[in-house]
């Protein structure tokens, strides 16, 4: 039994959360309505078919038109077509009753898609302010759109979806709650730039990026490509956000591996994508520029930290920075959890100013509608008092994002 006196406010006592990382379920009409006549045949659009999903070998599959299928809304884009799943947006559902299995817009819970819905379900978990990734064809970077070979229709479309985020999503009754994240043309560095400043005079100072873009088959962070585009984040005060998956790839060690082998290492992208904002010289460079990795945990900043400030001063690496790795991400680089007690057990090492929190909604390790009481269990399990708390459910995200622009300052 503990004789340590129980510092951690009360779960009644907690401050409304905001939440670094949910997500949306993209309109289905959106597209048809805003392309160019020429383009809507080739632009997203859905269509209702039966069809039947698989899993094997690790990776998701479905068949089209199955006559033993289920009706599910797939999405079709050029060359694309994505089936909508349950798994994309179960929230409500007992964890004991989430499947694999195909669905329609109408399976899922009305704040999924629709803003009044989502206002409402914030509000019953405690949620003040919430930023909301992608969800099922552009993926969590906008891969979806960087993949597809005609790329004025690409570029085209991901404007579309930029601007309903900040425009219907963001704006109106969701101003100052729904917190705009848009997407840059990954396919083009300058483009990307561009985006970011047109985003910007909008109101979006946000951006999804993939994790490692070498991935995806774009320039790396030691090309020096993509500097343009962090010089106008720089100048736009724009954050850069990473969801974990963003390389349209995840952690495993064998192909036969089964998926809860790449679920327990999934921190490992994250840990690489720090490596090389650091030694490639980026944040070197761009000593204003922030950071954060979404859906991340927090537990294995401090050891990889002490390992790349070790490298640095062997000197034995091949680069050659002036300022050590973790003074060059105190206060810059920001990562979030939602069910890492080791990481907030060490908080003092992660640096407790650059630790997020998010619920995941509608995701199916997501926390709601019980998102207020994860985390005071999660607190009261690390011992963080009332400043520590509110740092990591409100105060250290106003800072990553510059929310006092929406009117968020406490």
């Amino acid at each position: 039994m503990s004789l340590l006196p129980d510092v951690t406010p009360a779960e009644h006592e907690l401050p409304d959360i905001i939440s670094v990382d949910d997500h949306v379920l993209e309109p289905k009409d959106l597209w048809q309505r805003e392309l160019p006549a020429s383009m809507r045949e080739r632009g997203p659009r859905t269509v209702r078919e039966k069809v039947k999903l698989t899993f094997t070998g690790g990776h998701y599959g479905f068949e089209r038109n199955a006559d033993d299928g289920q009706w599910c809304d797939v999405w079709l884009f050029d060359d694309l077509a994505v089936p909508t799943g349950f798994l994309h947006a179960p929230a409500g559902t007992p964890r004991s009753q989430q499947r694999n299995v195909p669905a329609v817009y109408e399976d899922f819970r009305p704040g999924t898609y629709d803003q009044a819905a989502r206002l409402a379900d914030m509000d019953t978990n405690h949620v003040s302010a919430a930023i909301n990734y992608p969800n099922i064809f552009p993926r969590f970077a906008g891969q979806g759109f960087a993949e597809r070979p005609d790329k004025d229709l690409a570029v085209t479309s991901l404007r579309i979806y930029n601007d309903w985020m900040i425009d219907e999503w963001c704006g109106g009754a969701g101003q100052g709650r729904l917190i705009p994240l848009t997407l840059v043309p990954l396919w083009d560095p300058q483009l990307a730039a561009d985006e970011v400043r047109r985003c910007a005079a909008k109101g979006s100072h946000a951006i999804a990026f993939s994790e490692n873009p070498s991935k995806l088959g774009f320039p790396s962070l030691y090309s020096g490509e993509w500097d343009v585009l962090w010089t106008a984040c720089e100048e736009t005060e724009t954050t850069v956000s990473m969801h974990i998956g963003s390389s349209s790839s995840m952690p495993t060690t064998s192909p036969d591996a089964p998926l809860a082998t790449s679920m327990s290492l999934y921190a490992q992208n994250a840990q690489g994508s720090l490596a090389d904002w650091v030694f490639s010289g980026t944040l070197g460079r761009f000593d204003s520029l922030k950071i954060a990795f979404a859906e991340s945990q927090v537990g294995w900043m401090p050891f990889q930290l002490e390992r790349m400030d070790s490298v640095w001063r062997d000197g034995v690496g091949g680069v050659d920075l002036p300022i050590a790795p973790s003074e060059q991400v105190r206060g810059r680089v920001f990562g979030c959890v939602f069910d890492d007690l080791h990481g907030l057990k060490c908080r003092a090492d992660v640096g407790v100013e650059q630790i997020l929190f998010e619920t995941d909604y509608p995701h199916s390790d997501g926390t709601f509608p019980h998102s207020r009481k994860v985390a005071r269990d999660l607190f009261a399990a690390a011992g963080m008092d009332e400043q520590a708390c509110y740092a990591v459910l409100r105060g250290n995200a106003i800072a990553a994002y510059g929310l006092e622009r929406f009117g968020i300052t406490e």
